[in-house]
């Protein structure tokens, strides 16, 4: 093998012909099978793959020389001549995961096994859509995988998620950075040096709770991001829903209110305009400037501007406005959600995001309105929870889907 990156970059490997072809996708092969079940013997990997033990044997041998998988031992059997069995070891391959919200920057590298190696929150981050940001975004995810010390020549692609409309078969943004030819991702390989998938932010957030978050049986699940912004992610049997351009999931801008608010996307009346974080920040604006009393206005005279982990906290603090506007924006929502349900039946609906972090004051006034408005049956079907998961959950999940996507999983 020349280079990890050459090997796995290339899916038919153009260059290698015949059986060289055949042995470095089933390599390829073996290396996924590993990532999915974990450790496994020589017989195990023979009959999952369809080929003969001296086969596997030899290819076994080339990846531990290469020391991409390793010999774990012997195991314990009933009888007849113990098994070695073999997996894959921490330090061969690493993927790295790049959240690129509105206020932040999450970024993690993880291994093979999707474990979080190295993590960081970049704070002082204000998504704009200007080439100084771009040049921003790109320095601060190069410095992030020079400070982890990890050897690049391991780490096989980058995934990086962003709000806004999202096509990662063509990797463009058609929100941010679409000034340019060249796609996203095509800029982002350029001044990385790395393969690079572009995700829409819901989405690998989705992905995230579904391969960490949930038990495992679930496989039609509807993820809701209740952020600055509003949008969903679909598995349906198992599978990300991305529609035929890419867009699916772009719940905010739904026509649901008859107001005369322009949304982000320049339409009127779109789900966003009155229970997303940015309206409920506006509204509180709106109610101090109109003279309601909260323990906000100290903070909005001096800074301006109030962002929604204020007004959550805030809450939490007995703050009756607050209260209210999180209230108001929960039964709006759990409204929406009734229409979801009896459209998608999923076995459960998340909720993600930062309104999440409000609780009972999101979720109770949430569920009282889907029960009211949805179809009984289906409500009876459908498991609500908010996210168990810490904020690194859509880095994760960006993370996960370029691995999937380099070991074709």
């Amino acid at each position: 093998m020349s280079s990890l990156q050459e090997f796995f970059n290339q899916p038919e490997n153009g260059k290698a012909k015949g059986i060289v072809q055949k042995n470095n996708i089933l390599k390829r092969n073996i290396i996924a099978r590993m990532a999915i079940e974990g450790e496994c013997t020589l017989a195990d990997l023979a009959r999952e793959l369809h080929v003969s033990i001296p086969t596997v044997t030899k290819l076994v041998e080339e990846l531990l020389s290469e020391n991409i998988i390793a010999d774990r031992g012997k195991i314990e059997t009933s009888g007849g001549r113990r098994p070695n069995i073999f997996g894959l070891t921490h330090s061969a391959i690493y993927f790295a995961g790049i959240e690129v919200s509105r206020d932040q920057i999450v970024m993690v590298i993880t291994d093979l096994h999707n474990n979080i190696i190295q993590l960081e929150h970049e704070q002082d981050f204000i998504l704009d859509d200007t080439e100084e940001c771009l040049d921003k975004i790109g320095s601060s995810i190069d410095r992030f995988i020079n400070d982890s010390k990890i050897d690049r020549s391991k780490l096989l692609g980058i995934g990086i998620c962003i709000a806004g409309r999202v096509n990662p078969k063509t990797g463009r943004s058609y929100k941010y950075f679409t000034s340019r030819e060249e796609s996203l991702s095509e800029i982002m390989e350029k001044r990385l040096g790395h393969r690079v998938l572009i995700e829409n932010d819901t989405r690998a957030r989705c992905y995230g709770e579904y391969t960490k978050g949930c038990t495992g049986s679930e496989k039609n699940i509807v993820y809701l991001n209740l952020a600055r912004g509003v949008a969903i992610g679909v598995i349906i049997d198992g599978n990300l829903y991305y529609g035929k351009s890419g867009f699916a999931g772009e719940f905010g801008h739904t026509p649901y209110f008859d107001n005369e608010i322009i949304c982000d996307c320049g339409k009127k009346g779109c789900l966003e305009t009155e229970v997303s974080g940015i309206a409920i920040e506006n509204k509180m604006i709106q109610q101090i400037k109109n003279g309601r009393t909260t323990i906000l206005m100290d903070k909005y005279q001096k800074q301006h501007k109030i962002h929604i982990n204020d007004i959550i906290q805030a809450a939490k603090n007995d703050d009756t406005l607050s209260i209210e506007l999180i209230e108001e924006a929960g039964e709006k929502i759990g409204k929406s959600i009734a229409f979801l349900i009896n459209i998608f039946n999923p076995e459960q609906v998340i909720i993600g995001g930062n309104l999440a972090n409000a609780g009972d004051y999101l979720m109770l006034p949430l569920k009282s309105a889907v029960n009211k408005y949805s179809l009984r049956l289906v409500y009876n079907d459908t498991l609500f929870r908010t996210t168990n998961l810490d904020d690194n959950i859509g880095s994760l999940g960006a993370a996960m889907l370029i691995r999937n996507k380099v070991i074709s999983l």
